[in-house]
């Protein structure tokens, strides 16, 4: 059996592993399933269809799987949550449900570090190893790549995109879509340098980094044209895979990136 609180209420048919923790007052609903070894805290609310895999914690006051703020969103829509395995998820965060206008799904990969008041709205997708700081906000359709790190208070724009191995600083505001390995902070987002010693804790080699650094030039510093950078970065990608990382980025950005 499942170690769950006297005090908690669990509906008969949510499916939770035999390992799972429950604390004191938490709610979990109909249609949650939960992985092996997650802990629940006290006065968690859980709401389904919300998938949440192996090895979780998930602290008290956490509301998980709720329908969204949108205003078309019903609670019988077909929209859920998936969340991976190995997270972390501090007190207060919320994360609601896709809806209809997209896929109806939002998800949280593998080992990522959720602190305290962190929104994730419908439709959003935080992949993995990712840090969203106290207070980050994303609003619907965002979507933030591996190992990215915002910062507290960092709001992002709807339908936005973080790439993998960006950091912002703390209060930042994204309204455009962000490169991978670069770091950008203030009221405008601006790129201010690249991720460098992000991208060394994490095995990139000098001639990776470099590559990356003459890519952050020709983008933020030449003055060229966005077709003549996309050009150029085609060049340089072939010989480059951080560098095709980034160019591919830029060709799929629909919203286009601050510069």
């Amino acid at each position: 059996m499942s170690t769950i609180h006297s005090t908690a209420i669990v509906d008969p048919k949510a499916e939770l592993d035999s390992s799972v923790e429950v604390g004191p007052y938490s709610i979990i609903d109909a249609g949650v399933q939960i992985g092996a070894n997650t802990r629940i805290g006290p006065h968690v609310v859980l709401r389904g269809p919300m998938t949440i895999g192996r090895d979780n914690r998930i602290f008290q006051f956490c509301s998980l799987g709720e329908i969204s703020q949108d205003k078309t969103a019903k609670y019988d829509d077909a929209t859920r949550v998936e969340i991976g395995n190995g997270n972390t998820i501090r007190e207060y965060v919320t994360i609601q449900r896709g809806t209809l206008k997209q896929s109806g799904l939002t998800s949280v990969g593998d080992n990522n570090w959720i602190m305290a008041m962190v929104h994730i709205a419908h439709d959003c997708h935080v992949h993995n190893n990712t840090v969203l700081a106290n207070g980050v906000t994303l609003a619907g359709h965002v979507t933030i790549e591996d190992f990215a790190g915002l910062g507290g208070y960092t709001l992002v724009h709807q339908f936005c995109r973080i790439g993998a191995h960006v950091y912002t600083g703390g209060g930042t505001l994204i309204r455009k879509d962000v490169p991978p390995f670069v770091m950008a902070e203030g009221a405008e987002g601006r790129a201010r340098g690249l991720n460098s010693e992000g991208l060394k804790r994490r095995g990139f080699s000098a001639e990776d980094i470099a590559a990356i650094k003459d890519a952050y030039k020709l983008i933020y510093l030449s003055g060229e044209e966005m077709a003549t950078v996309k050009r150029k970065l085609a060049q340089m990608a072939q010989t480059s895979a951080a560098v095709a990382q980034m160019h591919h980025f830029i060709e799929n950005s629909k919203r286009a990136i601050q510069r």
